[in-house]
C-alpha cells in the first residue's frame, strides 16, 4: 500500500483536479459569517492566516480567525469547548484521533467523500475513514526519517542499519566531547514503537484493529526494545533530558550528527543554517529494510457544534487545493495530502520511508497507547525492566 505514495507524490495535478473539492459560498448567502480555526503554531498559524485571507478575497462574506489549539491537544479540548459553545467550527487533528472524535460525536462527516477520496493520497483517505465513512479533510501527509548534519557525517557514512549507527555514534562521542552521533526522544511512542516492528509486528494487528491484542508486549515488541534499552549506550542521557526540544536543539545548534524527526523540522533547520539531508531509518537487527514508522494524516475536521456547517466544510476542502497544498508546504515544510509535486531536496528521503511506514491506527484505543508508551519507554530507557514495562503498556492500553 505504501509503495503507492511515491509515484502520486511526484505526479503533478491538473488545474482541475479538484474542482469538486473547490469551496463554494452557502447558496444564495452573503450574510456575514466568521469560523474559528484550531491549529498549531510555528508554521500552521502562518499558514491558517495566509489561506483566510485568500479565502476572504473570494468569499468576502467570510472571515477566519485563527486560534492556537496545539494538534495533540484538540480532541481533548473539543469534547469539553465544543458542548459549551466555544468551540471552533473547523480544528487540526491527527488522523489517529478520529476513533475517539467520532465516538464522542464531536465530528461531521465529510462533504462530497468520494471527491475527497479520489483527489486525496490513498493513505490520507483510508486514514479518515472509520467504520465506513469518511470524516475530515486531509491536509498533510506525515511520517518521520534519519536527519543527518552533513558537517558531522559524511553521507557514504549514514548508516543503513541500527548496529551500524549504534557504533559511528560511540566512536563520534569519544571523539567530539559535548557533541552526540545521534539524538531522538526517547521518551516518544510516536517513535519508540519503531524498534517494536520486526518481522511485520504492528501495534493492534495487521490492519490496526485489533481490540484484543495491542501486540505491544509481544516477542517481536519485548526483543526490539530490548535493543532500544542497549542504545544507552551510545546515548548515555536519561530519558528525562532527551525530549523533542532537547533533541531538535541538539541538531538545529550543530550538536548531534543524527537526529529522528519530521518534515515539520526542515524549515526551523534551514532556518538554523545547518546543511543536513535525509535518509530512510536504519533496519533493525535481523532485518533488511529500513524498520517501520507511523504514518500519519493531518485533517482538518468540521466540528459537530459549528453554527455553520456548509461554510466551514467549504473552508476545510479549500485547504485541499493544489494551491493551498503548495503554499503549506512553502510554510510549514509539510508534505502534501494530494498529488502535487513540490521542489525539496528532503521530500525523497521521507518518501522512501512512506513505502515502509504504516498508518497510525485511530481505533478508540489509541487514546491511551500515548501515554502508556511514553512512560514505558522512558522506563525501558533508564534501564526498567522490558517486559515488565511492556506487559504493563498493554494492560493500560486494554484497560486490564
Amino acid at each position: 500500500m505504501k509503495k503507492t505514495l511515491m509515484p502520486l507524490l511526484l505526479a503533478v495535478i491538473p488545474a482541475f483536479i479538484l474542482s469538486g473539492c473547490k469551496a463554494k459560498k452557502s447558496a444564495g448567502s452573503s450574510k456575514p459569517v466568521t469560523l474559528t480555526v484550531w491549529e498549531s503554531d510555528k508554521g500552521p498559524d502562518d499558514f491558517i492566516n495566509q489561506a483566510g485571507e485568500e479565502y476572504t478575497k473570494k468569499h468576502p462574506n467570510i472571515t477566519i480567525k485563527y486560534v492556537h489549539v496545539e494538534l495533540g491537544d484538540a480532541a481533548g479540548q473539543i469534547a469539553l469547548d465544543g458542548p459549551a459553545g466555544v468551540g471552533p467550527d473547523v480544528f487540526a487533528a491527527p488522523h489517529d484521533k478520529l476513533g475517539e472524535l467520532v465516538s464522542g460525536g464531536h465530528v461531521l462527516a465529510t462533504v462530497n467523500p468520494d471527491e475527497v477520496k479520489k483527489n486525496a493520497l490513498a493513505a490520507c483517505s483510508q486514514a479518515l475513514t472509520y467504520n465506513g465513512s469518511m470524516y475530515g479533510y486531509p491536509v498533510a501527509a506525515e511520517t518521520y526519517a534519519l536527519f543527518y548534519n552533513k558537517a558531522l557525517i559524511k553521507e557514504n557514512e549514514v548508516p543503513k542499519t541500527w548496529d551500524e549507527l549504534a557504533g559511528f555514534a560511540k566512536k563520534f562521542n569519544a571523539a567530539n566531547s559535548g557533541k552526540y552521533g545521534f539524538v531522538m526522544d526517547v521518551g516518544n511512542a510516536y517513535y519508540t514503537i519503531i524498534f517494536t516492528t520486526k518481522e511485520g509486528n504492528r501495534l493492534f494487528g495487521p490492519s490496526g484493529t485489533d481490540t484484543t491484542s495491542t501486540n505491544i508486549n509481544s516477542p517481536s515488541s519485548i526483543q526490539g526494545m530490548k535493543f532500544f534499552q542497549s542504545l544507552r549506550s551510545s546515548l548515555n542521557v536519561p530519558a528525562q533530558d532527551l525530549t523533542t526540544s532537547v533533541a531538535d536543539a541538539a541538531f538545529a545548534g550543530g550538536k548531534a550528527a543524527m537526529h529522528i524527526t519530521g518534515p515539520w523540522n526542515i524549515k526551523n533547520f534551514k532556518d538554523a543554517g545547518i546543511d543536513f539531508g535525509v535518509a530512510p531509518l536504519p533496519s533493525l537487527p535481523g532485518d533488511k529494510t529500513p524498520c517501520a514508522s507511523f504514518s500519519g494524516t493531518r485533517a482538518m475536521f468540521v466540528s459537530a457544534y459549528t453554527d455553520h456547517p456548509e461554510e466551514a466544510a467549504a473552508f476545510a476542502a479549500f485547504l485541499m487545493t493544489p494551491e493551498m497544498q503548495q503554499l503549506r508546504f512553502k510554510v510549514t515544510g509539510a508534505m502534501p495530502a494530494i498529488d502535487t509535486k513540490v521542489d525539496s531536496p528532503y521530500i525523497p528521503g521521507f518518501l522512501q520511508q512512506l513505502n515502509y511506514a504504516f498508518p497510525m491506527p485511530s481505533i478508540p484505543q489509541m487514546g491511551a497507547y500515548w501515554d502508556a508508551m511514553n512512560s514505558a519507554s522512558k522506563n525501558i530507557w533508564d534501564g526498567q525492566d522490558v517486559k515488565a514495562q511492556l506487559d504493563a503498556c498493554n494492560s493500560a492500553i486494554l484497560g486490564k
